[in-house]
């Protein structure tokens, strides 16, 4: 829905004279309109849907989130989102009241099946930050785990902002590339905003390395396994090197050799640096992922007695080309 209206209510709807008043009055204005509420069923529900049908009044319903007290907070943070106020029969309002001062704004929202998405949302930001804040001491005075998680839910819900990504090139099949390059950046981004960046470029690996080369075990398999690892380590910043036509091992003994924790090299320029200030970094999360499933396989491989593979098969030959190549010259 792109810039409609929204009415939140704690009530159940079910009969159209509640709404009448209400979607008149927005149908006027020739907006769209969101309803929010504890249930919407029977007669409204069938208004609701042969108004959407017939194009009158595009309107979509949407059930609460949350139950009990926990739905009336939630509900309060749409409303002061979206500049709007939550109609309630515990302060004496009935739907039949709403004008048009009561409902809330955005630029657009997104329903889904299982969640909607407040885009651009009209309300003050004085009162945004108030409720923030709010949110923030209530999370600093409980004393549930249970409730803190909410809390903190809620906090990063009104905290959150919402960007749209367009995406167009000359073709399909372009278009499609950039598509992928943009949902792999974003779910970097998200891997990232879970646990952190590390230096790119296999330098958080190399410092992994060294790490490991001061564990020592009175075991000699295990003594082993760290040294694989170890080495293992060690591989990846020398295939980015090979990759960019230098020569590997060169590359690693500079920047094992320097100190600085971020010291690394940029493939793409040919030169070394400070990987943070350069901008060159990986989603902690996805580096920490690639070494521990990296080592489930290996574990995996060295206690399996058998692998089967498939066997490559040979390239056929060129076939040759047809007679008469000097074209009857």
């Amino acid at each position: 829905l792109d810039e409609p209206y929204v009415l939140i209510t704690s009530q159940k709807i079910s009969s159209v004279s509640d709404l009448l008043p209400v979607l008149e009055k927005v149908l006027q204005t020739n907006k769209n309109i969101l309803v929010i509420a504890e249930d919407v069923e029977g007669e409204a529900l069938a208004t609701l849907v042969v108004n959407k049908l017939r194009g009158t009044l595009n309107v979509v319903a949407v059930k609460a989130p949350g139950f009990g007290d926990r739905r009336k907070a939630m509900l309060q943070d749409i409303a002061i989102l979206t500049g709007g106020t939550v109609i309630s029969e515990e302060v004496g309002r009935k739907l039949d009241t709403i004008t048009l001062d009561d409902l809330g704004k955005c630029k657009q929202v997104v329903v889904k099946k299982d969640d909607t998405t407040f885009i651009g949302g009209g309300g003050s930001t004085d009162a945004i930050n108030g409720r923030k804040a709010e949110i923030e001491t209530q999370i600093e005075d409980t004393s549930s785990d249970y409730d803190r998680e909410k809390l903190q839910e809620r906090l990063a819900k009104l905290s959150g902002g919402v960007a749209i990504l367009r995406v167009g090139a000359a073709t399909e099949v372009e278009m499609k590339e950039k598509k992928q390059r943009m949902e792999d950046a974003l779910s970097a981004t998200r891997a990232a905003v879970e646990e952190g960046i590390v230096p790119g470029g296999g330098t958080v690996l190399i410092r992994a390395a060294e790490v490991l080369a001061t564990i020592k075990s009175d075991i000699d398999d295990e003594q082993t396994g760290i040294e694989i690892l170890r080495k293992s380590l060690l591989v990846p910043i020398r295939i980015i090197a090979s990759n960019s036509g230098h020569e590997g091992a060169v590359i690693l003994s500079k920047v094992a050799d320097n100190k600085e924790k971020n010291f690394g090299f940029d493939a793409q320029k040919n030169e070394y640096g400070d990987m943070l200030e350069m901008g060159i970094v990986d989603p902690a999360k996805v580096t920490r992922a690639a070494v521990e499933n990296a080592v489930s396989v290996a574990g995996m491989i060295l206690t399996t007695e058998t692998l089967i593979s498939e066997k490559e098969e040979p390239m056929p030959a060129m076939p040759g080309g047809p007679p008469g190549g000097d074209m009857g010259f």
